[in-house]
């Protein structure tokens, strides 16, 4: 495992995702700052805890976001770069947030001499405990150089996508847009074949050898809907809020939305009647509806 000895490191955001991801990070050996707004209790073991947001800015060179939205991130980048006595030189954001909330963080921060890495995540909360998850980052040849250590250090699959913030943002929308599709598809046609009399289990293990397969029959169904576990670490909450990003990204650019709006609708409609559950429970909601 890459040992990350410099930049020092900050970690803004502990929740599911960022939680792992931190812990990731120091387990490097690194002495890692951390600092979420619910309070210490969420910091993995090894981390110093940090009261507030400049305080992080004050003790490292290199502070990564996982927050839960634009707002989120657009107001702690603001104050990473309003801190007195700061350190901070680069931030990089693995939070989901759209291409728009990407470009005005790069010219805050830009402002203020900090530089950005697009680097949201996907894989779930499993893939980056086992360090399997995929870092998709994008941003300045000098940038991403002087991250590369603490991005190696969040997970060993990383790609650069693109040499300027929001180039990530816009494949991570894509990447979840088609997540949502495979599984509330997969949701359908299994609840389709379920009521017709066949075994949940048969149907899959025919789907993953035929071209029906996708990330939902191969992966969500068997280790969460038949098992019952519904625990892949992803709120339903936050799909509906990354498939509104992608609407919106879309609809920007004048690009096609037949799909997405009728997949977005299903996916506001699951997170209205269950708010913030995971999202694999969208299974039983499409069999019910």
């Amino acid at each position: 495992m890459t040992e990350v000895t410099s930049p020092s490191v900050g970690f803004i955001g502990l929740g599911n995702m960022g939680g792992a991801l931190a812990a990731n990070v120091a387990a490097t050996g690194v002495e890692l700052v951390v600092h979420d707004a619910a309070g210490p209790g969420r910091a993995p073991a090894g981390t110093v805890f940090a009261d507030d947001v400049a305080a992080v800015a004050r003790a490292a060179d290199v502070v990564v976001l996982s927050l839960p939205d634009g707002a989120v991130s657009e107001a702690v980048a603001g104050q990473l770069a309003a801190a007195d006595q700061r350190r901070v030189t680069q931030v990089v954001d693995t939070s989901t947030i759209g291409v728009t909330a990407a470009g005005r963080i790069t010219e805050l921060l830009a402002a203020r001499g900090i530089g950005y890495v697009d680097a949201p995540v996907s894989g779930g909360v499993a893939g980056a405990r086992a360090r399997t998850l995929t870092v998709m980052y994008a941003g300045t040849d000098e940038a991403c150089a002087r991250v590369e250590p603490v991005l190696a250090a969040l997970s060993d699959r990383r790609r650069r996508v693109g040499d300027r913030p929001g180039l990530a943002q816009a494949l991570k929308l894509a990447n979840n847009f088609l997540a949502a599709v495979a599984l509330a598809a997969t949701s359908e046609a299994v609840a389709f074949g379920t009521e017709a009399g066949l075994d949940m289990a048969t149907m899959l293990d025919v789907l993953n050898t035929a071209s029906g397969q996708n990330n939902a029959t191969a992966e969500k169904f068997p280790r969460q809907v038949v098992t019952g576990t519904y625990a892949a670490g992803f709120a339903n909450s936050l799909m509906a809020k990354d498939l509104r990003l992608y609407l919106g990204e879309v609809r920007e650019q004048g690009g096609p939305t037949s799909l997405g709006t009728v997949t977005s609708s299903l996916w506001e409609a699951f997170a209205a009647a269950e708010p913030g559950v995971d999202f694999t429970r969208i299974y039983p909601f499409v069999r019910g509806s």
